[in-house]
């Protein structure tokens, strides 16, 4: 049996965060699979960093739909703050990644477990 791709893994787990936002349309999911796409590359260059490929491919997705004017993603709703904002991916490069509000300060949800 064949280790699990992390490039697989770290595609569902963004769909779902994007799911549980009711933003995993066909325009969206073919953001994600540009993203996958884009880091094989990455990975088959550096095996050792497939650790941290589910935290990059989120930053790029979050990196694309802005740049592509389809918004910040995810929107924070853990915090007071009424400035709309997104969460951020924490650690940059690391593993375990966790969607972060950074205006408050506080970890709300590991990176594919948005609730």
């Amino acid at each position: 049996m064949s280790a699990p791709d992390p490039l697989l893994e770290a595609r569902a787990r963004v769909l779902h965060d994007l799911g549980v936002r009711g933003l995993d349309v066909p325009s969206f999911v073919d953001v994600v699979d540009d993203a996958v796409a884009a880091r094989r590359w990455w990975v088959e260059q550096w095996a050792d960093g497939s650790v941290y490929v589910a935290g990059l491919v989120a930053q790029d997705v979050q990196d694309r739909l802005l740049d592509n004017g389809m918004g910040r993603w995810p929107a924070c709703t853990a915090c007071d703050d009424l400035v709309p904002h997104e969460l951020r991916v924490e650690p940059e490069l690391g593993p375990d990644p966790q969607w972060v509000c950074d205006k408050a300060g506080m970890s709300v949800a590991a990176l594919g477990s948005l609730a």
